[in-house]
C-alpha cells in the first residue's frame, strides 16, 4: 500500500514540472518556511515522503540552495528524532527490529574509537535504513556530536544525487531511476573511504 502511494506521489510530481517551474520563479518566503517546516516535521516523526521533498528542493531551488536545504532539514529532523527516540523510542525499536538492533550493537561495540568514520559509512551508502539509525542511535548511546557530524556530512553524496534528479523530474519514470547500480556503486565507494582509517588502524594492532 505503501510503494503504490509513492508510485502515485512520484507520478504526479513527474507530471508536475511546468507547474513546479512556474513554482520556482515565484516562491515566495512563506513558501520557503513551508517547505522547511514540512520537510523538518515528515523527518521527526518519520512520515514517509522525504525523498519527494529532496527532488522537490531540485526542482524549485536548483542544486545548491536545494542541497543545502535538504542536508539542513535532513539533519535538523533527523536530530529531532534522535531525541524523540532517547525520551520514548526504545520499545518501539526493540519491537520492530530486535535483531537489527543486537547486530547495530555487535558493530558500534567493535568501532568506539572510530565511531565517526563507521557512522559517515552508514549515512553514506544504503546499509542501514536512515529512520532505523535515527532511532536506534541514542538508544545505543552513541553520543549526538558523532550522529549530528555524521549525519550532516554522511546525508551530503545522496542528497546531491536526489536534489540534481528534481531538475530533471519529467524525465524521471520511477524511484528505482534514481538510485541505479552505478550510483550505488559510487556511493559505496566513497562511504569506504570513510572507515579507511579504521582499517589501517587496525592492521597496525595486528602487526
Amino acid at each position: 500500500m505503501a510503494s503504490s502511494s509513492c508510485l502515485v506521489l512520484f507520478q504526479i510530481f513527474a507530471r508536475s514540472k511546468t507547474i513546479l517551474q512556474h513554482m520556482r520563479v515565484n516562491i515566495q518566503h512563506s513558501s520557503f518556511l513551508g517547505y522547511c517546516s514540512t520537510y523538518i516535521f515528515m523527518q521527526t516523526f518519520m512520515i514517509p515522503g522525504t525523498i519527494f521533498m529532496s527532488l522537490l528542493a531540485g526542482a524549485l531551488f536548483g542544486v545548491v540552495r536545494g542541497l543545502f536545504l535538504v542536508v539542513f532539514n535532513a539533519t535538523a529532523g533527523a536530530s529531532s528524532c534522535f531525541f524523540l527516540s532517547k525520551l520514548i523510542g526504545r520499545p518501539l525499536v526493540n519491537w520492530l527490529w530486535p535483531e537489527k538492533l543486537r547486530i547495530f550493537q555487535s558493530e558500534i561495540a567493535k568501532r568506539k574509537e572510530k565511531l565517526l568514520n563507521y557512522m559517515l559509512f552508514l549515512r553514506i551508502t544504503p546499509t542501514l535504513p536512515n529512520l532505523f539509525i535515527n532511532l536506534a542511535s541514542p538508544i545505543m548511546d552513541i553520543p549526538f556530536h558523532i550522529f549530528f557530524l555524521a549525519t550532516l556530512l554522511g546525508l551530503i553524496p545522496a542528497s546531491y544525487i536526489t536534489v540534481k534528479a528534481g531538475l530533471a523530474l519529467g524525465d524521471l519514470k520511477s524511484i528505482k531511476d534514481l538510485y541505479d547500480f552505478k550510483t550505488l556503486s559510487v556511493l559505496f565507494l566513497i562511504g569506504s573511504i570513510s572507515i579507511v582509517p579504521t582499517l589501517l588502524k587496525r592492521k597496525r594492532i595486528y602487526e
